[in-house]
């Protein structure tokens, strides 16, 4: 099973991809693909920011 800091590099690897579909869709005055990147990076920020953390430091 991943760690949570595996898990976070991959979370915000998305953000990445998500900045450089937006960057896009900007310049082609795409706006349903503006509002579903919207929906996506809440997603995704839902996961990253998300309290308590994914794995608890408990052992």
């Amino acid at each position: 099973m991943p760690g949570e800091k595996e898990i976070n590099c991959n979370l915000f690897d998305k953000l990445d991809m998500l900045e450089r579909i937006e960057r896009v869709a900007k310049a082609t005055n795409a706006d349903a693909v503006l509002e579903e990147i919207e929906f996506e990076r809440k997603q995704v920020e839902r996961k990253l920011y998300q309290q308590p953390p994914l794995i608890s430091n408990e052992k």
